[in-house]
């Protein structure tokens, strides 16, 4: 028997591969290898099955990371800060910048998805703007840093081919470098 979580986590895959479209009970039974009845077991039809694949994509891909952050043996918030760029820039973030650009897209064809992608940014740019006021600049350039982080990852997941972890991850460390004004030896010269 297939999980609630199961269907989701594959819908969240067939997202990130094939766009919102995509995702038909069809193709999630096929994929799964399981009859509608067990979709139907779990769900009420499509438009609940969307429902609750928005609030997984945004728990699975925005809560759970700021959660592992606020649990992870990180103290400071530079410390935080780097812990949560590492995890996004990761190779291992399951599906890559895919997921994201997927979910966009929905975004820009219907309404519960447009709202759900406003709530995960605004939630996003709130949690780096928290992290970024303990890097010792001033409130806006604060906010500045974070936004540009967060902009950052957008475009870079856009990139034909996506912008690699490591690459990133560069980015990441040179952005907070050029906005905190130290340079690459730590000697704020």
């Amino acid at each position: 028997m297939v999980t609630k979580q199961e269907w989701l986590d594959e819908g969240l895959a067939i997202l990130a591969e094939l766009g919102a479209p995509s995702i038909t009970i069809d193709r999630l039974c096929q994929r799964l290898g399981m009859t509608k009845g067990s979709f139907y077991h779990h769900f009420q039809g499509m438009r609940g099955y969307r429902t609750a694949l928005l609030e997984h994509f945004e728990a699975k891909c925005t809560t759970r990371l700021i959660d592992e952050v606020e649990r992870g043996p990180s103290t400071t918030p530079r410390a935080k800060l780097d812990h949560l760029l590492d995890l996004v820039a990761s190779a291992k973030h399951e599906h890559g910048p895919d997921l994201d650009v997927g979910m966009r897209a929905w975004a820009l064809q219907d309404e519960e998805a447009k709202q759900t992608q406003q709530r995960v940014d605004r939630t996003r740019f709130d949690y780096l703007r928290i992290l970024t006021r303990g890097l010792g600049t001033d409130p806006q350039t604060a906010a500045d840093i974070a936004d540009l982080l967060y902009l950052t990852l957008i475009g870079a997941g856009h990139m034909v081919p996506p912008t690699k972890p490591a690459e990133l991850r560069r980015l990441f460390a040179q952005l907070i470098r050029f906005g905190t004004g130290e340079n690459p030896r730590g000697d704020n010269r």
